[in-house]
Protein backbone atom coordinates (compact mmCIF):
# COMPACT_ATOMS: atom_id res chain seq x y z
CA UNK A 1 0.00 0.00 0.00
CA UNK A 2 1.05 3.58 -0.47
CA UNK A 3 -0.05 6.48 1.66
CA UNK A 4 -0.17 10.22 1.26
CA UNK A 5 1.23 11.76 4.43
CA UNK A 6 -1.49 13.05 6.74
CA UNK A 7 -0.66 16.57 7.98
CA UNK A 8 -2.58 18.63 10.47
CA UNK A 9 -2.17 22.27 9.38
CA UNK A 10 -0.48 24.60 11.84
CA UNK A 11 -1.68 28.19 11.48
CA UNK A 12 1.37 30.44 11.98
CA UNK A 13 -0.11 33.45 10.22
CA UNK A 14 -3.45 35.28 10.50
CA UNK A 15 -6.30 32.76 10.22
CA UNK A 16 -8.61 33.38 7.24
CA UNK A 17 -11.96 34.81 8.28
CA UNK A 18 -10.75 36.64 11.42
CA UNK A 19 -11.01 40.40 11.61
CA UNK A 20 -7.66 41.31 13.16
CA UNK A 21 -8.96 44.58 14.58
CA UNK A 22 -11.77 43.20 16.72
CA UNK A 23 -10.89 39.50 16.95
CA UNK A 24 -14.34 38.37 15.78
CA UNK A 25 -14.59 35.30 13.60
CA UNK A 26 -16.48 35.51 10.35
CA UNK A 27 -17.67 31.89 10.31
CA UNK A 28 -18.88 31.92 6.71
CA UNK A 29 -15.50 33.17 5.46
CA UNK A 30 -13.64 30.70 7.63
CA UNK A 31 -15.77 27.83 6.33
CA UNK A 32 -15.22 28.89 2.73
CA UNK A 33 -11.45 29.17 3.13
CA UNK A 34 -11.22 25.87 5.01
CA UNK A 35 -13.15 23.92 2.39
CA UNK A 36 -11.20 25.60 -0.41
CA UNK A 37 -7.94 24.22 0.99
CA UNK A 38 -9.47 20.80 1.68
CA UNK A 39 -8.52 21.08 5.35
CA UNK A 40 -10.64 19.42 7.99
CA UNK A 41 -12.24 21.74 10.50
CA UNK A 42 -11.23 21.12 14.11
CA UNK A 43 -13.97 19.20 15.89
CA UNK A 44 -15.02 18.92 19.51
CA UNK A 45 -16.19 15.64 21.06
CA UNK A 46 -16.15 12.29 19.28
CA UNK A 47 -13.64 11.78 16.48
CA UNK A 48 -14.98 10.47 13.17
CA UNK A 49 -13.16 8.74 10.33
CA UNK A 50 -14.71 8.68 6.85
CA UNK A 51 -13.86 5.59 4.77
CA UNK A 52 -14.34 5.66 0.97
CA UNK A 53 -13.47 2.99 -1.59
CA UNK A 54 -12.82 4.00 -5.19
CA UNK A 55 -12.10 2.75 -8.68
CA UNK A 56 -12.03 5.23 -11.57
CA UNK A 57 -14.21 7.73 -9.71
CA UNK A 58 -12.78 10.98 -11.08
CA UNK A 59 -16.30 12.26 -11.79
CA UNK A 60 -17.47 11.69 -8.20
CA UNK A 61 -14.68 11.70 -5.65
CA UNK A 62 -14.17 15.48 -5.39
CA UNK A 63 -17.78 16.23 -4.41
CA UNK A 64 -17.88 13.20 -2.13
CA UNK A 65 -14.84 14.39 -0.17
CA UNK A 66 -16.03 18.00 -0.08
CA UNK A 67 -19.34 16.96 1.46
CA UNK A 68 -17.44 15.36 4.38
CA UNK A 69 -14.97 18.10 5.28
CA UNK A 70 -17.06 19.61 8.07
CA UNK A 71 -17.80 16.32 9.83
CA UNK A 72 -14.62 14.26 9.34
CA UNK A 73 -11.53 14.16 11.53
CA UNK A 74 -9.81 12.07 8.89
CA UNK A 75 -10.76 10.85 5.42
CA UNK A 76 -9.39 7.51 4.23
CA UNK A 77 -9.60 6.65 0.53
CA UNK A 78 -8.81 3.05 -0.44
CA UNK A 79 -8.43 2.84 -4.20
CA UNK A 80 -8.43 -0.24 -6.44
CA UNK A 81 -5.58 1.02 -8.64
CA UNK A 82 -7.59 3.47 -10.74
CA UNK A 83 -6.45 4.37 -14.23
CA UNK A 84 -8.10 7.80 -14.29
CA UNK A 85 -7.53 10.93 -12.14
CA UNK A 86 -9.04 9.52 -8.92
CA UNK A 87 -5.69 9.42 -7.13
CA UNK A 88 -4.65 12.91 -8.20
CA UNK A 89 -7.98 14.44 -7.16
CA UNK A 90 -8.00 12.63 -3.81
CA UNK A 91 -4.44 13.68 -3.00
CA UNK A 92 -5.26 17.30 -3.81
CA UNK A 93 -7.04 17.37 -0.43
CA UNK A 94 -4.52 17.69 2.38
CA UNK A 95 -7.03 15.99 4.67
CA UNK A 96 -7.05 12.70 2.74
CA UNK A 97 -4.94 9.65 3.49
CA UNK A 98 -4.78 7.75 0.22
CA UNK A 99 -4.09 4.02 -0.12
CA UNK A 100 -4.36 1.64 -3.04
CA UNK A 101 -4.46 -2.11 -3.47
CA UNK A 102 -5.83 -4.72 -5.86
CA UNK A 103 -9.62 -5.03 -5.69
CA UNK A 104 -10.64 -8.08 -3.63
CA UNK A 105 -14.41 -7.63 -3.73
CA UNK A 106 -16.77 -4.94 -2.45
CA UNK A 107 -17.12 -6.44 1.04
CA UNK A 108 -13.43 -7.20 1.43
CA UNK A 109 -12.37 -3.78 0.15
CA UNK A 110 -14.70 -1.91 2.50
CA UNK A 111 -13.53 -3.93 5.50
CA UNK A 112 -9.92 -3.14 4.58
CA UNK A 113 -10.83 0.56 4.44
CA UNK A 114 -12.31 0.30 7.94
CA UNK A 115 -9.08 -1.27 9.19
CA UNK A 116 -7.11 1.76 7.93
CA UNK A 117 -9.20 4.21 9.99
CA UNK A 118 -7.72 5.38 13.28
CA UNK A 119 -10.77 6.77 15.12
CA UNK A 120 -13.42 4.85 17.07
CA UNK A 121 -16.37 6.11 15.02
CA UNK A 122 -16.46 5.53 11.26
CA UNK A 123 -18.71 6.71 8.44
CA UNK A 124 -18.51 4.46 5.38
CA UNK A 125 -19.35 6.03 2.01
CA UNK A 126 -19.26 5.15 -1.66
CA UNK A 127 -17.69 7.68 -4.02
CA UNK A 128 -21.04 8.39 -5.69
CA UNK A 129 -22.59 9.45 -2.38
CA UNK A 130 -22.79 12.84 -0.65
CA UNK A 131 -23.66 13.98 2.86
CA UNK A 132 -26.84 16.09 2.93
CA UNK A 133 -26.98 19.28 4.97
CA UNK A 134 -29.45 17.73 7.43
CA UNK A 135 -27.25 14.68 7.93
CA UNK A 136 -24.17 16.87 8.35
CA UNK A 137 -25.87 18.83 11.12
CA UNK A 138 -27.09 15.62 12.78
CA UNK A 139 -23.58 14.16 12.75
CA UNK A 140 -22.06 17.34 14.18
CA UNK A 141 -24.64 17.23 16.98
CA UNK A 142 -23.97 13.53 17.58
CA UNK A 143 -20.23 14.14 17.87
CA UNK A 144 -20.74 16.72 20.59
CA UNK A 145 -23.01 14.54 22.74
CA UNK A 146 -21.69 12.40 25.56
CA UNK A 147 -20.75 8.97 24.27
CA UNK A 148 -23.22 6.15 24.90
CA UNK A 149 -21.00 3.14 25.60
CA UNK A 150 -23.79 0.74 24.58
CA UNK A 151 -24.39 2.33 21.15
CA UNK A 152 -22.43 0.71 18.33
CA UNK A 153 -24.10 1.92 15.15
CA UNK A 154 -26.38 4.46 13.49
CA UNK A 155 -28.66 3.75 10.55
CA UNK A 156 -28.81 6.40 7.82
CA UNK A 157 -31.43 6.78 5.09
CA UNK A 158 -30.27 7.00 1.48
CA UNK A 159 -31.98 9.11 -1.19
CA UNK A 160 -31.12 8.16 -4.79
CA UNK A 161 -31.21 10.50 -7.79
CA UNK A 162 -32.11 8.71 -11.02
CA UNK A 163 -33.57 9.68 -14.40
CA UNK A 164 -33.89 13.34 -13.46
CA UNK A 165 -35.56 13.00 -10.06
CA UNK A 166 -35.10 11.79 -6.50
CA UNK A 167 -36.68 8.35 -6.07
CA UNK A 168 -38.82 8.22 -2.90
CA UNK A 169 -40.54 4.86 -3.41
CA UNK A 170 -39.81 1.63 -5.34
CA UNK A 171 -37.99 0.22 -2.31
CA UNK A 172 -35.22 2.75 -2.86
CA UNK A 173 -36.15 5.09 -0.01
CA UNK A 174 -35.57 5.49 2.85
CA UNK A 175 -33.41 2.33 2.72
CA UNK A 176 -32.07 2.66 6.27
CA UNK A 177 -28.68 1.01 6.62
CA UNK A 178 -25.91 1.14 9.20
CA UNK A 179 -23.30 3.56 7.86
CA UNK A 180 -21.96 5.12 11.07
CA UNK A 181 -20.50 2.64 13.53
CA UNK A 182 -17.90 1.92 16.17
CA UNK A 183 -14.72 0.32 14.94
CA UNK A 184 -14.39 -3.22 16.25
CA UNK A 185 -18.15 -3.65 16.62
CA UNK A 186 -19.18 -3.66 12.96
CA UNK A 187 -18.25 -5.45 9.76
CA UNK A 188 -19.31 -5.41 6.13
CA UNK A 189 -21.11 -8.65 5.20
CA UNK A 190 -23.59 -9.83 2.52
CA UNK A 191 -23.31 -11.19 -1.01
CA UNK A 192 -20.96 -9.30 -3.32
CA UNK A 193 -21.66 -6.71 -4.58
CA UNK A 194 -24.77 -6.28 -2.38
CA UNK A 195 -23.12 -5.55 0.95
CA UNK A 196 -24.32 -4.16 4.26
CA UNK A 197 -22.97 -3.39 7.72
CA UNK A 198 -23.69 -5.82 10.56
CA UNK A 199 -23.15 -4.48 14.07
CA UNK A 200 -22.83 -6.07 17.47
CA UNK A 201 -25.08 -4.70 20.19
CA UNK A 202 -27.29 -1.63 20.21
CA UNK A 203 -28.09 0.54 17.19
CA UNK A 204 -30.17 3.61 16.47
CA UNK A 205 -31.11 5.99 13.63
CA UNK A 206 -29.88 9.46 12.74
CA UNK A 207 -31.74 12.19 10.85
CA UNK A 208 -30.75 13.21 7.34
CA UNK A 209 -30.01 11.47 4.05
CA UNK A 210 -27.00 10.20 2.21
CA UNK A 211 -27.55 11.51 -1.32
CA UNK A 212 -26.80 8.80 -3.88
CA UNK A 213 -26.01 9.57 -7.52
CA UNK A 214 -26.01 5.94 -8.58
CA UNK A 215 -26.35 6.04 -12.38
CA UNK A 216 -25.29 8.66 -14.90
CA UNK A 217 -28.07 7.57 -17.26
CA UNK A 218 -30.13 4.54 -18.24
CA UNK A 219 -27.26 3.05 -20.25
CA UNK A 220 -25.07 3.21 -17.15
CA UNK A 221 -27.80 1.44 -15.15
CA UNK A 222 -28.04 -1.37 -17.72
CA UNK A 223 -24.25 -1.79 -17.72
CA UNK A 224 -24.21 -1.88 -13.92
CA UNK A 225 -26.98 -4.50 -13.82
CA UNK A 226 -24.97 -6.63 -16.25
CA UNK A 227 -21.80 -6.27 -14.19
CA UNK A 228 -23.38 -6.81 -10.78
CA UNK A 229 -25.49 -9.80 -11.87
CA UNK A 230 -22.31 -11.48 -13.11
CA UNK A 231 -20.61 -10.90 -9.76
CA UNK A 232 -23.63 -12.27 -7.85
CA UNK A 233 -23.83 -15.38 -10.04
CA UNK A 234 -20.08 -15.98 -9.73
CA UNK A 235 -20.17 -15.48 -5.94
CA UNK A 236 -23.14 -17.84 -5.51
CA UNK A 237 -21.45 -20.52 -7.55
CA UNK A 238 -18.22 -20.20 -5.55
CA UNK A 239 -20.25 -20.61 -2.34
CA UNK A 240 -21.88 -23.78 -3.65
CA UNK A 241 -25.40 -22.39 -4.04
CA UNK A 242 -27.48 -24.30 -6.58
CA UNK A 243 -29.32 -23.02 -9.63
CA UNK A 244 -33.13 -23.30 -9.49
CA UNK A 245 -35.30 -23.28 -12.61
CA UNK A 246 -38.41 -22.52 -10.53
CA UNK A 247 -36.73 -19.50 -8.96
CA UNK A 248 -35.66 -18.31 -12.39
CA UNK A 249 -39.29 -18.41 -13.57
CA UNK A 250 -41.21 -16.92 -10.63
CA UNK A 251 -38.69 -14.62 -8.96
CA UNK A 252 -38.49 -11.93 -11.70
CA UNK A 253 -42.29 -11.61 -11.80
CA UNK A 254 -42.58 -11.40 -8.02
CA UNK A 255 -39.78 -8.83 -7.94
CA UNK A 256 -41.63 -6.61 -10.41
CA UNK A 257 -44.92 -6.84 -8.48
CA UNK A 258 -43.16 -6.16 -5.19
CA UNK A 259 -41.30 -3.12 -6.54
CA UNK A 260 -44.03 -1.49 -8.60
CA UNK A 261 -47.10 -2.22 -6.47
CA UNK A 262 -46.20 -3.23 -2.91
CA UNK A 263 -43.37 -0.68 -2.69
CA UNK A 264 -45.38 1.99 -4.56
CA UNK A 265 -43.03 2.30 -7.51
CA UNK A 266 -45.93 3.70 -9.56
CA UNK A 267 -45.71 6.87 -7.43
CA UNK A 268 -42.24 7.52 -8.89
CA UNK A 269 -43.74 7.95 -12.36
CA UNK A 270 -41.98 6.53 -15.40
CA UNK A 271 -38.66 6.13 -13.51
CA UNK A 272 -40.57 3.88 -11.08
CA UNK A 273 -41.67 1.68 -14.00
CA UNK A 274 -38.07 1.50 -15.25
CA UNK A 275 -36.83 0.56 -11.78
CA UNK A 276 -39.42 -2.22 -11.44
CA UNK A 277 -38.65 -3.68 -14.87
CA UNK A 278 -34.88 -3.42 -14.39
CA UNK A 279 -35.12 -5.02 -10.93
CA UNK A 280 -36.97 -7.97 -12.44
CA UNK A 281 -34.41 -8.19 -15.25
CA UNK A 282 -31.52 -8.09 -12.77
CA UNK A 283 -33.12 -10.89 -10.75
CA UNK A 284 -33.48 -13.01 -13.89
CA UNK A 285 -29.89 -12.42 -15.02
CA UNK A 286 -28.43 -13.56 -11.68
CA UNK A 287 -30.02 -16.99 -12.06
CA UNK A 288 -29.54 -17.32 -15.82
CA UNK A 289 -25.82 -16.57 -15.46
CA UNK A 290 -25.51 -19.07 -12.62
CA UNK A 291 -26.97 -21.72 -14.94
CA UNK A 292 -24.05 -21.13 -17.32
CA UNK A 293 -21.59 -21.56 -14.47
CA UNK A 294 -23.24 -24.62 -12.94
CA UNK A 295 -23.39 -26.40 -16.31
CA UNK A 296 -19.72 -25.49 -16.79
CA UNK A 297 -20.51 -23.71 -20.03
CA UNK A 298 -17.90 -21.19 -18.87
CA UNK A 299 -15.59 -20.82 -15.90
CA UNK A 300 -16.57 -17.24 -15.10
CA UNK A 301 -18.68 -14.49 -16.70
CA UNK A 302 -16.68 -12.60 -19.32
CA UNK A 303 -17.09 -9.30 -17.45
CA UNK A 304 -15.65 -10.63 -14.16
CA UNK A 305 -11.88 -10.19 -13.88
CA UNK A 306 -9.75 -13.32 -13.50
CA UNK A 307 -8.33 -12.19 -10.16
CA UNK A 308 -11.73 -11.21 -8.71
CA UNK A 309 -12.23 -12.64 -5.24
CA UNK A 310 -8.63 -13.71 -4.73
CA UNK A 311 -7.33 -12.60 -1.32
Amino acid sequence: MTEKEFILPLEKEPIPGINQTDGKINSSQEKKQTQKKGILQESIGKKLSVAIITYNEEKNIKECIESCLEIADEIVVLDSISTDKTEMISKSFSSVRFYKQRFKGHIEQKNDAIALCKYDWILSLDADERISTELKNSILSFKQKQDDETLNGLQVSRLTYHMGKFIRHSGWYPQYRYRIFKKGNAIWVGENPHDYISIQGKGSKICGDIIHYSFRDLSHQVNTINQFSSIVAFTRQKKGKRFSILRTIYKPFSKFIETYFFKFGFLDGFPGWVIAVSSAYSTFLKDAKQYELQKEILERPSNVKEDYGRH
